[in-house]
């Protein structure tokens, strides 16, 4: 492919400075011919989510956010407190392209057969380095999208898709028979919502406001409960007990919740005891961390006996252990239903530039129910 032009555009990257601060910047970054087994996207869609934010700007102190970079090339800085730059000590210096997942159009393709088929052809992508204008990446990391599909429609079609099917297989593979899901009126929440409607999976959903319960039971939800409401214990308590619930997926990560989700499913399964038992149920029980929307301690008040497990949850290492024909099953079952049960809405489409602007920045960091942005790198 090297008789062709080279392709140049721009790219979002995040650099920790040894000096103690993180730097958000553009760049324009030339593209690289693609291998024969390889092809060139031009990104027309990539969401901003939750994951894309601990990379682009970490620990840092939003409070600080100054604008730096040229009319150009513009870039924000702010600092790190020096606490946490211990644990930022392996990216420090570092360019760091930014985005895990997006969609668009490849405009060149190597000379294997499977590149060379894509050519022309509207994909979904993950990969990391997505916050750009175009991508250069392995055939096996694309999806090749349904023809009525847009760029927007597949843009999320792995993250929360593939988590919220992960969070189910899961469940199966280790012989649970219905899960516990917090911060559940996210967009990845109301995915799993309607894939556990759909089949027939229990689902507690635990979510932290009045608003967010009539989200979801507007969706279909039979088990909503408010973790701010005064009675949420014996709310809890009580759907776990009718879904017989002994997993849980927690979005939150810090603070009290972990303990009082195991707590509940302590509880529930202590009723069910016919003799009494000093450590507490034989039952089994599983919460999962997968995010860090609470970064502050996780609290465990040790009262849901002896029979229990706190983890880490992460997409990348579950797909890498089912393998990837199982992985591929999950994949067809996203583009079967990428505009119903995975169907991502998107409250405000921005450009790469305006990922920088402050006012903007204030509004994705909210990460605030309901709201999702959109990056459109065609966008001036």
């Amino acid at each position: 492919m090297s008789d062709q032009a080279t392709i140049e555009g721009l790219q979002l990257t995040s650099n920790v400075r040894s000096s103690g601060q993180v730097e958000v910047a553009l760049a324009r970054v030339p593209q690289p011919d693609p291998a024969p087994d390889e092809v060139t996207v031009r990104v027309e869609a990539t969401p901003i989510n939750p994951s894309d934010i601990g990379l682009l700007f970490g620990p840092a102190d939003l409070a600080s956010l100054r604008t730096t970079g040229s009319s150009d090339l513009p870039a924000v800085t702010a600092d790190i407190p020096p606490r946490a730059m211990t644990m930022l000590a392996a990216r420090v210096d570092q360019a760091l392209p930014v985005g895990n997942e997006g969609a668009g159009t490849v405009v060149r393709a190597g000379a294997s057969p499977e590149a060379q088929a894509l050519m022309g052809r509207r994909v979904a992508m993950l990969g990391g380095a997505m916050y750009a204008e175009y991508r250069t990446l392995k055939v096996r990391d694309t999806l090749p999208l349904p023809q009525d599909a847009s760029a927007a429609d597949g843009a999320s079609c792995f993250v929360n898709p593939l988590t919220a099917l992960g969070m189910v297989e899961t469940m199966r593979r280790e012989n649970h028979s219905a899960l516990v899901h917090t911060a559940a009126a996210s967009n990845l929440g109301q995915m799993l919502n309607r894939i556990c409607l759909q089949d027939g999976i229990g689902l507690v959903n635990v979510v932290r406001s009045d608003e967010q319960v009539a989200i979801l039971r507007d969706a279909g939800a039979k088990h909503v409960v408010n973790s701010s409401a005064p009675d949420f214990m014996a709310s809890l308590i009580a759907a776990i007990t009718e879904t017989g619930a002994t997993i849980a997926f927690d979005a939150i990560g810090g603070g009290r919740l972990a303990g009082q989700l195991l707590t509940a499913m302590e509880a529930a399964a202590v009723a069910r005891m016919t003799t009494y038992s000093r450590y507490g149920s034989d039952t089994f029980k599983q919460v999962y961390i997968y995010g860090g929307l609470d970064p502050g301690p996780t609290e465990l008040n040790r009262a849901f006996g002896f029979s229990w497990a706190l983890g880490g949850w992460l997409l990348t290492p579950f797909l890498q252990k089912i393998g990837p024909e199982q992985a591929g099953k999950l994949r067809e079952r996203v583009l079967r239903e990428l505009k119903t049960t995975f169907a991502s809405h998107y409250t405000k489409e921005i450009s790469l530039r305006d990922v920088l602007d402050p006012e903007v920045i204030k509004g994705y960091m909210r990460r605030a129910t309901g709201e999702k942005y959109l990056i459109n790198p065609s966008l001036a």
